[in-house]
């Protein structure tokens, strides 16, 4: 019934939405003398907040089409590379270079969050690495458009996916190691992962693992986020936040977690933030100032734009790492066996945490240097960038001028 009330919800909105935006127009058009009277122009850009506010949104485009390196623009490729059920491996590289220029650049995975949003809210991370690296990206599926017959996906195949992707992206340059930097929400996967490869031996395990505002022991500074898988049992978040993907979707019958709900979830988190965002934004356009009104605006197309996870992935997920900190405890399993953090031993670690991060809090990422035992203090970094909240990490100028900066750094040393 939750889901179906919420395609209920959508359908009048999106109705609404679309009288209020063709409303706005007229009132905004040049040739309507109301648009230049008294509230003509208040009540067009009202209407245009509300209808921009209420819109729906599906899966963006990366559009990366050129990156400016040194002055000289090149023009970047994307393209598929693997292809699977619940989430693709994805590649972008510079075109023009020679073959021996694309083979000397290092192999970057960059591993998305499975976590309500599309992988394209880490544009502003390839984009950066692009810079440097030939980059990958894991480009997690919507799972209401996965049919059944697909199977399921939980925090065991969402290892076996990073894993099957590190030995792709090693089998292109064999002997040259990918490196891997996991943004929040994977970098539990992809620690378990690298040691997994290293317990292995795996030629295709990372050279360097760089870990981003990831919650690896949550117990460390918690925050509003953990606080509220801690408050509940997890058969509470099974009754309450499982839906049925209804039957207007591929994936009718799936159990979800909607990404709706983790969208309110967030957005009830800085809700004042968010409403004077909006506000600001009509005192743009109101003001004249459209540049400043559409960056507000293309930042809420990304945000706003959600995909549901799989019941069995957000269930194991609150309950193996929010609950039961079996990583920190070490009592993790992967399809049965012990995932043994002390045999990660041939790969460098460098966490990365923001001062201000209210998802998750200072220590929770820097915990994975103390665990990883068997690995020299040479092969460990942390840094925190000063100033930075969970998405200036690795997004906007900080990441761009100040993090990006020590990834390029650690990872030419480990290299």
């Amino acid at each position: 019934m939750l889901y179906h009330a919420y395609e209920l919800q959508r359908s009048w909105l999106n109705s609404v939405s679309s009288v209020a935006a063709i409303s706005s127009s007229i009132l905004s058009n040049p040739g309507n003398p109301l648009g230049y009277l008294g509230m003509g122009p208040l009540a067009a850009n009202a209407l245009d907040v509300f209808a921009h506010a209420t819109a729906q949104y599906g899966k963006p485009a990366f559009n990366i089409t050129e990156i400016d390196i040194d002055g000289t623009v090149h023009p970047v490729i994307e393209a598929t590379v693997v292809n699977r059920p619940f989430g693709d491996l994805k590649r972008f590289r510079l075109d023009g270079l020679t073959e021996k220029e694309r083979a000397e650049r290092p192999k970057m995975l960059i591993v998305a969050p499975m976590s309500g949003h599309y992988a394209t809210l880490l544009r502003g991370t390839v984009e950066r690495m692009l810079q440097q690296f030939e980059v990958y990206i894991t480009d997690w599926a919507d799972a209401k458009t996965v049919p059944l017959h697909e199977g399921r996906f939980d925090l065991d195949d969402y290892i076996d996916y990073l894993m099957e992707f590190l030995e792709y992206i090693e089998s292109q340059e064999p002997g040259q190691r990918p490196h891997m930097l996991a943004v929040c929400q994977p970098s539990v996967p992809a620690f378990a992962a690298t040691a997994l490869m290293n317990q292995h031996k795996s030629p295709a395990a990372p050279a360097t693992l760089t870990m981003m505002g990831g919650p690896i022991d949550t117990r460390e500074s918690p925050t509003t986020v953990n606080d509220h898988a801690m408050d509940r049992p997890i058969e509470w978040f099974r009754h309450t936040v499982i839906a049925t993907v209804p039957m207007n979707y591929r994936g009718a019958g799936r159990r979800v977690y909607p990404g709706f709900l983790q969208l309110s979830a967030f957005m009830s988190m800085n809700l004042q933030s968010h409403m004077m965002s909006h506000f600001e934004m009509f005192k743009h356009l109101t003001a004249g100032d459209n540049a400043s009104a559409q960056a507000t605006k293309d930042f809420y197309d990304e945000y706003r734009s959600v995909c549901d996870m799989t019941a069995e992935f957000y269930l194991q997920t609150v309950e193996e790492v929010f609950q039961k900190h079996s990583i920190p405890n070490g009592e993790f399993r992967h399809k049965g066996e012990i995932v043994d953090l002390t045999q990660i031993t041939d790969t460098a670690l460098l966490a990365i945490e923001g001062e201000r991060d209210d998802i998750s809090g200072l220590g929770q990422t820097k915990a994975a240097l103390k665990l990883a035992k068997g690995l020299p203090e040479n092969k460990k970094r942390y840094y925190m960038a000063e100033g930075a909240g969970h998405y200036g990490i690795f997004n906007g100028s900080r990441w761009r001028n100040k993090v990006a900066p020590v990834v390029e750094e650690f990872v030419a040393k480990h290299s």
